[in-house]
């Protein structure tokens, strides 16, 4: 399989793993007692995280090699938007579900969680748009 096939298939899957988790198991949080949240979302970081992690590394990693290898707008605008999904993941995300994974969890981390996820929804849905366009 080819790098940009490779890269395109990384990319669909965070593509449908991020609306997954907009659209159904965000919103769902907030269906849970405060005590049954804190048991499942413990296993839910930890299940995730390795989805999650290899998707996101694999997809860095092959932007990075593909920047490399050939120095483009598409390319280089591609590794700008993945490295911004990653800090803001990093910087938003890791603190909010650290505060859920010790019993802080309210309506206003629930409602940010859900609400600024859309940023990264955006990202990851134009990367992958990006993505079909410069395969085109």
């Amino acid at each position: 399989m080819s790098l940009e096939n490779t890269k395109l298939l990384f990319d669909f899957g965070l593509l449908v793993l991020i609306w997954l988790i907009q659209l159904v198991v965000y919103p769902s949080f907030s269906y849970y007692q405060k005590n049954d949240l804190l048991q499942w979302h413990q296993k839910y970081t930890l299940r995730i995280g390795y989805v999650v992690m290899s998707l996101m590394i694999v997809q860095l990693s092959i932007a990075i090699i593909g920047t490399l290898r050939e120095l483009t707008i598409f390319n280089t605008l591609i590794l700008v938007l993945i490295i911004a999904a990653w800090l803001y993941t990093l910087l938003q995300f890791v603190p909010l579900h650290y505060k859920i994974s010790f019993n802080s969890a309210n309506n206003i981390i629930l409602y940010r969680l859900l609400s600024r996820n859309w940023l990264r929804t955006g990202l990851w849905t134009f990367v992958f748009t990006l993505s079909c366009v410069q395969m085109n």
